[in-house]
C-alpha cells in the first residue's frame, strides 16, 4: 500500500501515523508505527478486541500488515468529544454522564490475558507505584532543568520523595481496568455511540485514575462547579466507594498525572519536535494548583513549587 496516495490525518502524541483510506464500500484508518511498533500496532489492536469482546466500540481490526509495520482498522470518523464540547457549553453534564457510564463498563473488565493477531499471549500490566512514580518523575527529567539551574538534583530528590509519600497515601488497593488516557479526545462519537481510541497502554490500577484523566482534563477548560458535578456522578454510580477516601485518590493522582503530562510535552517539544503540546502546559499547572491549594495534604508540595516554580513561570509555554 503506497501511503503517499493516502489522506494523511493530525496525529497523537505517539510514534504512529494515521492515514484515511477511501473506499466505496465503507472507509478505514491506516496506523502506521515503525517506532515501538508492539505497543502502538499489536497491543493496541489487542486491546480493542479486548473492548470490542465485551461489548465496547473500539476500532475493528481489518487487515494485519505488521511485517510492514501497518494495520488497517475500523474508521470511526473525525468527531472526538472534544470537538463536539468545545462547540456546546450548555448541557455538558449530559454528555459527560453517558462518559461516566462508559467508564463504569471499562472497569467491570476483569480479562487480564488476551491474544494477539500474531497469536502471541499478552498480559496486560499493572499500574505498580513504581510506574506511577516513574510516569511523575518525567517532569523531573524534561521540564525542570529548563527551569532550574543550580541546585536541581537537590530539588528533584526533595520532588521526588514527595511524590512517593503521596502515592503512599493512596486508600484504594483492588486494582480496576485503566484506559490510563481516558479524555474526551480519545473518545468519539459514532452512529453507535461512544467509541474508545488510543487504549493501548491500559493497565490495571487505582479505580479514579480514569476519572482523573477525564475531569482534569488539560485539553479542555472546565470550571469547578462541574467538574464537581461530574465527580458526584461518578460516586452516584459507585455506592460502595467511600466518597472521602475515594476523593485523597482523585487528588493524587490529578496532580501527579499533570505533572507527568508536563514533562511529557517538554519531551515532545525537545525529543521529537512536536512543539504545538507546550501551550497545554500553562492549564496542566492550573489544574496542579486547583487541587493542591488550602489541601493540607499537598503542603510540601505547595511550598516547593511556590519556591521554584512561580506563577510567572507556570502561566508561560516552557
Amino acid at each position: 500500500m503506497n501511503l503517499n496516495k493516502l489522506k494523511k490525518l493530525s496525529g497523537d502524541a505517539s510514534f504512529r501515523s494515521f492515514y484515511r483510506n477511501k473506499n466505496f464500500k465503507q472507509n478505514s484508518i491506516i496506523v502506521y508505527s515503525k517506532k515501538e511498533k508492539k505497543n502502538n500496532l499489536l497491543i493496541y489492536s489487542a486491546i480493542n478486541n479486548l473492548l470490542i469482546k465485551k461489548n465496547l466500540l473500539a476500532p475493528k481490526l481489518i487487515k494485519n500488515n505488521y511485517n510492514k509495520n501497518f494495520i488497517e482498522i475500523e474508521d470511526f470518523g473525525d468527531l472526538t468529544v472534544f470537538q463536539f464540547l468545545s462547540k456546546k457549553k450548555k448541557n455538558q453534564l449530559f454528555y459527560y454522564k453517558k462518559i461516566i457510564f462508559l467508564l463504569n463498563r471499562i472497569q467491570k473488565i476483569k480479562t487480564k490475558k488476551i491474544k494477539t493477531f500474531i497469536n502471541t499471549e499478552y498480559k496486560i500490566p499493572i499500574y505498580s507505584k513504581e510506574k506511577l512514580i516513574n510516569e511523575a518523575n518525567l517532569f523531573l527529567k524534561w521540564y525542570l532543568p529548563k527551569i532550574i539551574k543550580g541546585k536541581k538534583n537537590i530539588e528533584k530528590k526533595k520532588l521526588s520523595e514527595i511524590f512517593k509519600k503521596l502515592l503512599n497515601k493512596l486508600n484504594y488497593k483492588k486494582k480496576v481496568f485503566v484506559h490510563r488516557d481516558f479524555h474526551i479526545s480519545n473518545i468519539m462519537i459514532t452512529k453507535k455511540g461512544l467509541g474508545l481510541i488510543d487504549s493501548q497502554d491500559a493497565v490495571f490500577g487505582n479505580v479514579a485514575y480514569d476519572l482523573a484523566s477525564l475531569i482534569d482534563d488539560v485539553r479542555l477548560k472546565t470550571n469547578k462547579n462541574l467538574k464537581e458535578k461530574i465527580f458526584n456522578e461518578f460516586i452516584k454510580n459507585n455506592k460502595s466507594l467511600d466518597k472521602d477516601k475515594f476523593r485523597n485518590d482523585f487528588e493524587i493522582l490529578s496532580v501527579l498525572r499533570n505533572f507527568k503530562i508536563i514533562g511529557i510535552f517538554s519531551r515532545l517539544s525537545k525529543r521529537d519536535q512536536k512543539h504545538q503540546y507546550l501551550k497545554l502546559i500553562p492549564h496542566a499547572w492550573k489544574l496542579i494548583e486547583n487541587r493542591i491549594n488550602n489541601n493540607t495534604k499537598f503542603n510540601d508540595l505547595k511550598i516547593i513549587i511556590d519556591k521554584n516554580f512561580p506563577k510567572k513561570i507556570r502561566n508561560n509555554e516552557s
